[in-house]
C-alpha cells in the first residue's frame, strides 16, 4: 500500500486523507488501518509531510531537508546533506536556529515550507536594568523580540543569568522562566547556562538519592560471594592527574610463554540494577560529560567516585578479563569472571611516564609497583606492534587542556601531552574489549558492539587527489581501501607538511563510530569484533555489555536471547545519539573557553596551520588547538576561488594558494564568545 500511496502523491503532489482513501479503496477496517500506518511510516521516513489536513509529496528534485542556521536579520542558511541553501526570512515564518526544515528551491526565491522539528527548546541570557526596567538579552541573538510570561514570579536583579523555556515558536517568541542561575559574573554560571540550553541533565532526583542511600559504601561478605579473589595480585590504576572515577585497574604476571594480563573493570552492574531509578537516569544520560570546569556524571557521585570506583587500599567488586599473551603480542586465550580486587596504588599518567624515563623521585615513590609497571610496558609494546601490523590507524590527534583560575576563567590553553603510559592503558583496554566482543559474538549472545564503518569512497577519492597533487604515491584501490592502506600511506610520507595535510584529510574520510546490535567490525582499529566493556562508570554501553555477560555467561541463562537483541537494537540508537550530544556540548564549552581566552589577546600574532578550507575562507589551528577563521573577505591582495578537489583557495591573478596543512602567520582580530568563534587575519 505504501508504494500505491507514493505513486499517487507523485502524480498529484498533494492530497487530503479522503482523496488518498478514495485512491487506495480500503475494503475493511484492517485495510484502512494499514493505510494510516503506511502514511505514518512515510512521514517518519520523510517521503511526505502532513500539513495539518493535507499530505504533500517531498519531491527530491526541488525540495531539500536540512538544519537552519540564523546568519543575519534577513536570511537563514539551511545546511542540507550536500549543499547549503540561503532563504530570505520573509519566506520562512516562525523558523528558528537549529530547526529541521523542508526547503522548496526555486529559481528566484527559496522558501521554507515545513518545519519537522524545533532544535532549540531553551534560551539562556541575562537581565539588565535599563531605565528602571529589567530587559532580557539572550546569549545568542534570535533577531526577534522575546516575551516572558512569568517574570513577576521570580526575584530578578540586574545582571541575573536565567533560562527560558519556549512556549510558542512565533514572532515575538513566547517564553517562561524555568531557572534562575545567579549573577552572570559568578563562578560556573556561564557553563551552567550552556548546559541548561543544551538540555543536559544535571541534577539527580529524590528517588535516585533514596536508592543511593540504601547502597553499601563498602564491599560486604555477600558482595564477595561467587567471585574469583584476585586481592593477592599486585594491582594499580593509571589515570589522569584530575581523575576521580577509576573504572579500570591492571595486574600483570610473566610466564614462560609471555604475560598474563588482568584487566579489572568496576562491576557497576552489581550495584545498578536494571530498571531502578539510578539505571533509568543513567540510560537517559548514557554518558558522562567532561568539561573544562566539571564532570557531569552518568552515575551519582556516591557510585562514580565511591563504591564503584577502584580506589586504592579498599576491596572492590570487579569483572576481570584474564588474558594470556605471547611475546609477539598475540592473545592466546582468555577468561572473563566476576572478581574481587584490592588496588595497591593510584598511579597517574604523568608519573608513570616519568618512571619510564627513569625519574629517580618517581622510581622511589612507586617502588612497590615499579616492577609491575615495567613489565606492563614490555607487554604493551608488543601489543602495540601487533596493532600496527594489523593496520590500526594512529592519526595522532591533538587535545586541548584548558587551565582555569580560581574564578573559573581560562588563563591558558595547552596541548595535552600523551606519553607511553596513556598508550599502555589504551592497548590493554582495547584487548579486553576485543576478548569480550569475541566471547559474546562467538557464542551468538546479545551485545552492544562498537562499530566503525568503511570510509565514504567520495572522500577517499579526494584523499587520493590531494596525495597526487603532493606527488605522494598511492598503492591502493579507493573503492576497496583497508585501514592498513591509510596507515602505510601516512607512514611513507617523509615531508612533514605533506604528512600534516594527508593526516587531516585521511581523518576526515572516516565515518563516525557508533553502537549497533550487529557485529560489523571497527575500521579504524582494523578489528572484526569490538565492543566497549572497560568504562561502565561513564558509558551506558559498557553497562549493557556487563549485564549480558552476567546474564548469559556467569548466571548461564538459557532463555532465547532474541528479546535482548531487539532491546539492544533500540538502545544502540539512543546511546549513539546521546554520545553525539555529549561530544557536541563538550566542543561547545571548549570553543567558548577558547574564545574567552583569546578575547584578551586581540591584536596578538600567532603561528598556525590551515586545517580546513571553505568557499568563505580557511580555518587556522594554533599549536595549542585554538582554531579561528580567516574570512575570504580579509584576503585583499586578489580574488580567490575555492577548489573543492584540492581543498584550497586559489588566487586568480598573483598565483597565491591557501591549502590544508600550510603554515601561516595570523593576528587575532575579534571573538564572539557566546558563539565560541575566533576571527583571524593573515599577517
Amino acid at each position: 500500500m505504501k508504494n500505491q500511496i507514493l505513486e499517487y502523491l507523485k502524480i498529484h503532489q498533494q492530497a487530503t486523507l479522503k482523496e488518498i482513501e478514495k485512491a487506495c479503496k480500503p475494503r475493511t477496517s484492517k485495510d484502512f488501518t494499514n493505510m494510516i500506518r503506511s502514511l505514518n511510516e512515510m512521514e517518519e521516513e520523510k517521503l511526505i509531510f502532513n500539513d495539518h489536513h493535507i499530505y504533500q509529496y517531498i519531491d527530491p528534485s526541488c525540495m531539500f531537508i536540512g538544519s537552519v542556521k540564523d546568519i543575519s536579520r534577513f536570511e537563514f542558511l539551511v545546511n542540507c546533506a550536500d549543499r547549503k541553501i540561503r532563504v530570505d526570512k520573509r519566506n520562512s515564518r516562525n523558523v528558528f536556529e537549529k530547526d529541521e526544515v523542508l526547503v522548496l528551491e526555486k529559481e528566484k526565491q527559496n522558501k521554507i515550507i515545513h518545519v519537522f522539528s524545533h532544535g532549540i527548546k531553551k534560551i539562556t541570557g541575562t537581565f539588565y536594568r535599563r531605565r528602571n526596567e529589567l530587559i532580557f538579552y539572550s546569549d545568542v541573538d534570535f533577531h526577534r523580540p522575546i516575551i516572558i510570561r512569568n517574570k513577576k514570579d521570580f526575584k530578578i536583579e540586574h545582571r541575573t543569568k536565567a533560562v527560558l523555556d519556549i512556549i510558542k515558536y512565533k514572532d515575538p517568541l513566547e517564553t517562561k522562566i524555568s531557572a534562575v542561575l545567579g549573577k552572570e559574573h559568578e563562578k560556573g554560571v556561564d557553563i551552567d547556562a550552556m548546559l541548561y540550553e543544551n538540555n543536559v541533565r544535571i541534577n539527580f532526583n529524590e528517588n535516585i538519592k533514596k536508592e543511593v542511600k540504601k547502597l553499601d559504601q563498602v564491599v560486604t561478605e555477600k558482595d564477595r560471594m561467587n567471585r574469583v579473589d584476585y586481592r593477592m595480585l599486585k594491582t594499580v590504576t593509571i589515570d589522569g592527574d584530575d581523575a576521580r572515577d577509576f573504572d579500570d585497574a591492571i595486574s600483570i604476571e610473566e610466564d614462560e610463554q609471555g604475560y598474563i594480563l588482568y584487566v579489572h573493570i568496576a562491576d557497576v552492574s552489581h550495584y545498578v540494577k536494571k530498571n531502578s531509578a539510578i539505571d533509568k537516569e543513567a540510560y537517559l544520560r548514557s554518558t558522562s560529560i567532561y568539561l573544562a570546569d566539571r564532570v557531569v556524571p552518568m552515575l551519582p557521585f556516591e557510585l562514580s567516585n565511591g563504591i564503584c570506583s577502584l580506589n586504592p587500599n579498599v576491596d572492590r567488586c570487579t569483572l576481570t578479563c584474564k588474558m594470556h599473551i605471547d611475546t609477539a603480542g598475540k592473545c592466546t586465550s582468555y577468561t572473563i569472571v566476576p572478581s574481587l580486587i584490592h588496588s595497591d596504588q593510584r598511579c597517574t599518567y604523568a608519573k608513570v611516564n616519568a618512571l619510564l624515563e627513569n625519574d629517580p623521585s618517581v622510581l622511589a615513590e612507586y617502588d612497590n609497583v615499579k616492577d609491575l609497571l615495567l613489565r606492563l610496558e614490555k607487554c604493551a609494546r608488543s601489543l602495540q606492534e601487533r596493532s600496527m601490523e594489523r593496520g590500526c590507524i594512529d592519526f595522532n590527534s591533538k587535545e586541548a587542556k584548558i587551565i582555569l583560575n580560581k574564578n573559573g576563567k581560562p588563563v591558558d590553553v595547552q596541548l595535552k601531552s600523551r606519553g607511553f603510559a596513556e598508550q599502555m592503558i589504551e592497548e590493554c583496554m582495547i584487548l579486553a574489549n576485543v576478548c569480550v566482543a569475541n566471547y559474546l559474538h562467538s557464542h551468538s549472545l546479545p551485545c552492544m558492539y562498537r562499530v566503525h564503518e568503511d570510509p565514504d569512497p567520495k572522500k577517499v577519492y579526494s584523499l587520493c587527489s590531494i596525495a597526487d597533487i603532493l606527488h605522494e604515491e598511492i598503492n591502493f584501490d579507493p573503492e576497496h581501501i583497508q585501514a592498513k592502506d591509510i596507515q602505510l600511506l601516512l607512514e611513507q610520507v617523509k615531508d612533514p607538511a605533506n604528512k600534516e595535510i594527508l593526516s587531516i584529510v585521511a581523518l576526515r574520510t572516516m565515518q563516525k563510530a557508533r553502537y549497533d546490535e550487529k557485529c560489523i567490525g571497527h575500521y579504524g582499529l582494523a578489528l572484526s569484533e569490538y565492543c566497549h566493556f572497560t568504562s561502565p562508570i561513564r558509558r551506558y554501553s559498557d553497562l549493557i555489555v556487563h549485564r549480558m555477560l552476567r546474564k548469559y555467561c556467569f548466571e548461564e541463562c538459557k532463555k532465547d536471547p532474541q528479546y535482548d537483541m531487539e532491546i539492544i537494537q533500540e538502545q544502540s540508537l539512543h546511546v549513539s545519539s546521546k554520545e553525539r550530544d555529549a561530544i557536541a556540548i563538550e566542543r561547545k564549552v571548549d570553543d567558548y573557553e577558547k574564545a574567552l581566552y583569546m578575547s584578551s589577546r586581540i591584536g596578538k600574532r600567532f603561528k598556525g596551520t590551515i586545517v580546513g578550507v571553505q568557499s568563505f575562507g580557511f580555518f587556522v589551528e594554533l599549536e595549542n588547538t585554538i582554531e579561528g577563521l580567516v574570512p575570504i573577505r580579509s584576503l585583499y591582495d586578489d580574488f580567490y576561488e575555492f577548489d573543492e578537489d584540492t581543498m584550497s583557495l586559489q588566487a586568480q591573478m598573483v598565483g597565491n594558494r591557501y591549502q590544508i596543512g600550510q603554515s601561516v602567520n595570523v593576528v587575532c582580530m575579534e571573538t564572539d564568545i557566546n558563539k565560541g568563534q575566533i576571527t583571524f587575519a593573515l599577517c
